[in-house]
């Protein structure tokens, strides 16, 4: 069902777990320019209610749910709703998502951190029809594109489902883990499960040995991103 809006104003529904960005999600939009708030989820299963229920002009999807990970939501809704724009965010990096969001169906990546006024300008173009992301990723999609080539290496991390990539960056920081769990709102049982598939894809048999390429892996990116300033 889709409850009908102003052809001026675009409806935003928000599916996050943390009550405070809910709520900071639903003034932003209640006070931006041609914006309209409809509702709000806390995790996956009631998003896909909702958007049964009334389906908005623009979907904001966090990366990480309790429940699911946002980019398997978003695939999901994708199937479901193909026509109804998503964009993903997250407190991630661009680089270490935004390729894995528009190929799950996303039409934007936004940061978390971003200012007001580019998560304004990426609704507003998402809802238009267009992709929302920086410049600098714009560029390299682009030149992936023209050379024939994915964006996305074709590598084991490659491989990994989209949670066990969270799982993998969050290693890569340095977290435990508890500390992994909580961040995922998952169980420390889960978390585990997710390090052996990880190990396994990785080729690799030690949790040690994991913690120390992933650690690898993310100083390596914080390089390469550092060079591209």
């Amino acid at each position: 069902m889709k409850v009908k809006s102003p052809s001026n104003v675009t409806r935003v529904a928000i599916v996050d777990d943390h009550t405070m960005m809910r709520e900071g999600w639903r003034l932003f939009v209640e006070n931006a320019t041609d914006l309209a708030f409809a509702w709000v989820a806390g995790d996956a299963s009631e998003a896909m209610r909702k958007v049964d229920e009334d389906t908005p002009d623009v979907l904001v999807v966090d990366i990480s749910l309790p429940d699911r990970s946002g980019l398997e939501l978003i695939k999901d809704l994708r199937l479901l709703r193909p026509k109804m724009p998503m964009i993903a965010i997250s407190m991630h990096d661009e680089k270490l998502y935004a390729q894995r969001a528009l190929k799950a169906g996303a039409r934007g990546y936004v940061m978390k951190s971003a200012p007001q006024k580019d998560l304004e300008q990426a609704l507003h173009r998402v809802a238009a029809g267009g992709i929302a992301v920086s410049e600098e990723m714009s560029e390299e999609i682009l030149k992936a594109f023209s050379s024939g080539h994915s964006a996305e290496p074709k590598d084991s991390i490659s491989e990994l489902s989209d949670r066990e990539f969270e799982v993998f960056v969050l290693i890569g920081q340095g977290k435990t883990t508890g500390q992994i769990a909580e961040a995922l709102r998952i169980s420390t049982k889960t978390v585990d499960v997710h390090k052996m598939n990880i190990r396994t894809k990785l080729g690799m048999n030690e949790s040690g040995e994991l913690a120390y390429f992933a650690i690898r892996w993310a100083e390596g990116q914080k390089t390469t991103s550092d060079r591209q300033k």
